[in-house]
């Protein structure tokens, strides 16, 4: 199991309450903040959800 970094990209702004959750739940409060986790099913679940918020890379 490696580690996942996740920047976010786009505002959560004027989206749904559960998208906004999962921003706050992998600590993502900003654009352009970046956050390291490990690759779990869970935190990739979580990811796949904000796909469209976010980018990813291994590291």
């Amino acid at each position: 199991m490696g580690k996942i970094k996740i920047t976010q990209v786009k505002s959560g702004i004027d989206r749904s309450k559960r998208q906004k959750n999962t921003l706050k739940a992998l600590g993502l409060k900003k654009i352009n903040q970046t956050v390291e986790h490990n690759a779990t099913p869970q935190i990739l679940g979580m990811v796949a959800k904000i796909a469209h918020l976010v980018v990813t890379e291994e590291v």
